[in-house]
Order: C-alpha cells, then structure tokens, then sequence
C-alpha cells in the first residue's frame, strides 16, 4: 500500500482538535452527513449536466449506522464518490486561513472555548475528536473508477490503497476511543441526527448492527435498495403492509419553510410549531419569509404566548445553511429582540468560514437582519391596521416582544411605534396619540401610569372619581422603555398615577387650606417625630380618602436608580434626597376630627395614634412598609379596634 504524509502545518493538529472541540464533539456527525449530502447533491447535478449516469429509479440516501461490539461508526453515501487521487487532494490537504498564526492564536484563546471547527472549516477533520482511527471507503462515479480506501489513525501519517466497496458512493468508518463511547448508544445518536440533521434534503436512515451481524461497507445501502425493490414487487399485492415494515428516514427532506407561503394552510404552520419546538400551546401568529433577492432566506417565525416578566422569556430561533443546523440564536444574524420568538431560518448565502460554523458578521449580514425587521414590524402593522380587534387581544402577549425591540433597535420603533399600544385603568386598549388627545383638557402632553394596580387601587379610584385614566406599566421592562418614549417624543411626559396630581385633583384655591395646612404639618411633624416632613391640604372629590402620599416624578426615578446602583445612603446620606409629601383630604371625617381635636391634652395620645395610621395608610398605596413600619402599623390597628370595642361596649 501507498504511503505519505498529510499537508499540514503542525503535527499537532489533531491532538488540538480533540483537545479544544471536545465540548463540541458531537459536531462530528454534522459534518460528515453534510459531507454526504454535498455528495449525492453533486452526483445529482451532474446527472442533470448529462455528465454523469446511474441506474434508473436509483434512491439516493445516506445511511448512519452504529456497531456497539466493534466500537464503530459508519456514514454511508450513495453520491459521486472518490478516486484516489481526488482523496489525496480532498483529505490529505488540510487547509485553513491564518495558518502560521494557528497555534498562537489559540493558545490565548485556550480559556474562551474557541470552536477550531468553526474558524477553520477543518469538516471530515472533527471524526478524531472521536475516534483514533478513521478509514474511507469510496469509489467514484467514474467509469473504469478503481474503489480506493484510505486509514489514518491520529497522527499526520495515512495509508492509502485498493478497496474492496462494490457499490458508487463514500463509507466514512470511525473507530471510537474509549472516551467517546457514549455515542455508540443508540439515543445519543438519534438525538444528534435530530438536532443536526432533521432537515437535510436527502433521506438519511439509521441503522444498529447488531453483534451477529457482520455486513460489508455496501451491505446497508444494498439491504435498503433491496427493501425499495420488494416493495416495488408487491405493491399491488399488499401495499401497506410492506410500506409499515419498510425503514422510514428519520429525517423531513421537505422543510415547511421551503414551501410558497400561499401553499401552506394553518394546520400546517400550527402542526410544523409543535413539531420543532415540542410546545403543546398554539402560536398567537407567524411570519414565512421567503426572499429570493438579493439574498436567498426562508423561514417561519413564530409568535408564542410571552410570559409577563422579561428575564423569564425564553425564544429560539434555529439558523440553517441549506437546511443544514448551524445553531440556536445566533444574534450576528438574527436581531437580538427577535430572539424572544420562536423559529426557523434557512439562509443558503450565509457567508459561513470554510465550514458550516462560523458567521462572519458583514453587510450582507446586515441586509438580511433589516430584512426581517422590516418583515416583523410589515406583520405587525398589517395586524393593527387591518385587524385592530384581534391586535389588541395579543397585545398582552406581545407586549414585552415591541417594547424591548424597540430599545434595541430604533429602526424598528422607527417603523412599529403606530402600532405601540397600551391598557388603561378603564380596559381599553390605546396609542400614545389617541391617549394624549383623549385627555388634553385635564392634563396635556402627560401620561399618568400604574405599576401595581392593587397597592396604587386607591389612586386609581380618585382617578376614576375625576373621569381620568392611567395606562398600565407594571413589568421592569416598562421603566426604561417610558424614558426611551420620551426621548423620541419631545415635550411628551410619563408620571406616575402617584406623583404630584394634586393641582389636577384639587378644586381649592391655595390660600383656601393655608392655615390647614400650617396646622397638620405641626400636627403630622409632631407625632411622626419628623420634623421634614412635606404635608399639604387640599379638598378632593371622595371623602372616603384621609390621605395620600404623592412624589415628583423625576425625584422617583432618581430614588429607583440610586437603589439599583447602591446611590441611596452613600457616604452616609440620601444622594437624592426625599421628596414625599403627605397630601391630606380635608373633606374626610378623619382629617376634620384631627383639626378639631388639635388643641385638646387630653386626647393628644388619641390624636397621635391617628396622624400616624393615617400616614401609614397614605403611604402603604404608595409602596410597601418596611418591616419595622408595618408591625407598627399592625399593632397600632388592634389597639385601635380594642379602643372602638371598648368604647362600644361603654355605651
């Protein structure tokens, strides 16, 4: 037999590969099916050219086999296959770009995990991630072609010489080290054909030969053309009972994403959902792309059901080059807030490294990724105009989707902020426009909001009493998203439902509660011991309310972001300081018995037990008690109730 030396710029290739890929070992079986693949695809061309020629009814297909007992792996084509020159010029020239750099590069990068496979497109290469030795057996479509087999057993020597294959077509066998064992098992297999290959174009089978067997490299390929053939015979015979017994590929050759969006009816989309993403919950509604210029990209994206909270959103979009499994949210491709959904993408043009891997990131990157903005946000204002009704039912379910790609991506607020909806206190559903004109006479160019409806129900209810609304915020992600709102639309303000309303609420003139309010705030000072403490009085439409606490807007967010950042108590103060005020209802019956009472000794204790409740009451719809605050509050309230027992049980 004939030997030499692989082309290679280091004889330490192979130990790297294994040593650095091996996180990602089971890459291996990609690589060789889509090997196989490329190889019946160029046997099919050329028999298209008129070039070439096989047996007429011929099924290409690729077969994936596993021999426990022997410690091998098999991957087995039908496609144009191999001389041994096109061996030595196909296998034995490794090639890679930035060759003399290799080794150094990676040995900075040797804690990052750098996937060499993916920068270096070293394909057929990855099998010794698994296996010590690797033998090829091919014989090509050639007339007169000799089968040639070629073994290599990890290092940069090989063997080369005649085979003994029968049949057209490529056996790719793996002898795997002890320390890859696991991919003998069956499951372990089947779960990385799924993931990979579960849409290549060309039918691949998978095969566990079992100990008594002993088949030849062809005997996997001829056994199933066998079948193919049987079932021809009997057909008119008995049909179905052959076809149930016939091997089945395991994988979809017929992606929906490749069928004419007109083509596809919605069982099909809903069925194809569940089918890659095992989500038992239907899609609220989906996009098929299918560009042809100037890129080639199809794909489906889904729009699930978003949970309320952000950080607990969990999408996946699956990329493909020629239906092949490159990976799961790659965000140089994908626009990152495109990531919350759910999909497939098919680009053929991908500008991939010389292997399936690596995206360079470029213009025709860029193209592509505006394209499927401009899609997504097309999709969604066609919804809002043509079918409001059903738009704003989703809303709450895609909400969190526009509002954190708009704050990623200004060309897609650019092009959906029409569209951009909220909830009100009232429950209906309305844009920044309609909302703002809606309410022009009571308070122009501002936008009261609520974050949490049931602790801020009492504001929300004075609201109500004055015919006002307030929209519904009430997720993290809504605070930077009403700063990013007012960035883009000057003059245009958000306060919250418990910021300084007090001149929209009160019909009072100031000097109408000027000795009121002189009066309480020594009152309130005095029993709370805060001698900072902002009081004001004012008359508000429900009596029902003794009292609320109300906070400049930017003084609240200011508070919120020295919280986030550690800003609150540094260097032993409040960097920004406190700006709470105690508004009290003079119309309420509480607050006229404290200014009744005001003056009397003998009730100061009664008075000052009041002040305090009802602070504590203003200030837990406002925001929680600390825990200090609330027992108080809580032992306060049974005394009170004691002292209406007892006073009761006098009478």
């Amino acid at each position: 037999m004939e030997k030499g030396n692989l082309s290679i710029n280091s004889e330490n290739i192979l130990p790297i590969i294994k040593k650095w890929l091996y996180s990602d070992s089971d890459i291996f079986i990609r690589e060789l099916v889509s090997n196989a693949t490329d190889a019946i695809t160029k046997l099919q061309k050329l028999i298209s050219m008129g070039e070439a020629s096989m047996p007429e009814g011929t099924t290409y297909r690729i077969t994936v086999s596993i021999d426990k007992e022997n410690k091998q792996i098999k991957v087995t084509d039908n496609g144009i296959g191999m001389t041994a020159d096109e061996i030595k010029q196909y296998i034995n020239q490794i090639a890679f770009s930035g060759a003399s750099d290799f080794l150094e590069t990676y040995k900075e990068k040797l804690g990052e995990g750098s996937d060499i496979i993916g920068h270096f497109g070293l394909g057929f290469y990855s099998s010794f991630m698994v296996a010590d030795k690797v033998q090829i057996d091919s014989l090509s479509h050639k007339e007169g072609a000799v089968p040639a087999r070629w073994i290599c057993e990890g290092g940069i020597e090989f063997e080369m010489g005649e085979s003994d294959k029968a049949s057209t077509g490529t056996t790719v066998t793996l002898y795997v080290n002890d320390e890859s064992l696991d991919f003998l098992e069956e499951y372990k297999i089947k779960e990385i054909l799924k993931k990979y290959c579960n849409y290549m174009p060309v039918e691949i089978y998978f095969d566990v030969i079992k100990p008594e067997e002993e088949p030849k490299d062809d005997d996997i390929i001829d056994a199933e053309a066998d079948a193919d053939e049987i079932i021809n015979a009997d057909a008119d015979e008995d049909d179905a009972t052959d076809k149930k017994d016939a091997p089945k590929p395991i994988n979809n050759t017929s992606p929906l994403w490749l069928k004419q969006p007109k083509d596809c009816t919605d069982e099909e989309y809903k069925a194809f959902y569940h089918e890659v993403f095992t989500d038992f919950n239907e899609p609220l509604f989906w996009i098929h792309l299918n560009m042809d210029y100037p890129f080639r990209l199809k794909g489906i994206l889904y729009f699930p059901k978003l949970k309320h909270e952000l950080d607990s959103i969990e999408g996946q979009v699956k990329l493909y080059n020629n239906q092949v499994f490159i990976a799961d949210n790659i965000k140089e491709v994908i626009p990152e807030f495109l990531l919350l959904l759910k999909g497939t993408m098919d680009c053929p043009d991908l500008p991939l490294n010389v292997s399936r891997s690596f995206l360079q990131n470029d213009g025709y990157v860029t193209k592509m990724s505006n394209y499927i903005t401009k899609k997504v946000s097309d999709k969604l204002n066609s919804l809002f105009k043509k079918d409001r009704e059903n738009y704003e039912q989703f809303w709450d379910d895609i909400s969190q989707f526009i509002k954190y790609g708009c704050i990623k991506e200004t060309s897609f607020y650019d092009k959906i902020k029409d569209a951009i909806l909220f909830k009100t206190t009232n429950n209906i559903y309305t844009t920044l426009p309609e909302y703002l004109e809606r309410n022009k006479e009571k308070h122009e160019n501002k936008v009261f909001y609520v974050t949490n409806e049931n602790q801020q129900a009492q504001y929300v209810k004075l609201f109500k009493d004055y015919e006002m609304e307030a929209v519904l915020l009430t997720t993290k992600l809504d605070v930077p998203f009403i700063q990013y709102i007012e960035m883009h639309n000057h003059g245009t303000t958000f306060a919250r439902i418990d910021s300084n309303v007090a001149d929209i609420l009160n019909t009072d003139t100031p000097d109408d509660n000027k000795d009121s309010k002189e009066s309480l705030e020594a009152l309130f000072r005095l029993a709370l011991d805060n001698e900072k403490l902002k009081v004001d009085v004012q008359g508000l439409k429900s009596d029902s309310i003794s009292g609320m606490i109300i906070l400049d807007e930017q003084s609240r967010r200011m508070q919120e972001m020295g919280s986030m950042f550690g800003g609150i108590n540094m260097m032993g103060f409040d960097m920004f300081g406190n700006e709470e005020t105690l508004i009290l209802n003079k119309n309420n019956n509480v607050v006229k018995l404290l200014l009744q009472l005001k003056d009397d000794e003998s009730r100061k204790e009664d008075v000052h037990l009041i002040c305090k409740q009802v602070h504590d009451l203003a200030m837990m719809s406002h925001k929680p008690l600390a825990v200090e605050a609330m027992s108080d509050f809580i032992g306060r309230s049974n005394r009170i109730l004691e002292m209406i027992a007892s006073h009761n049980h006098t009478v």
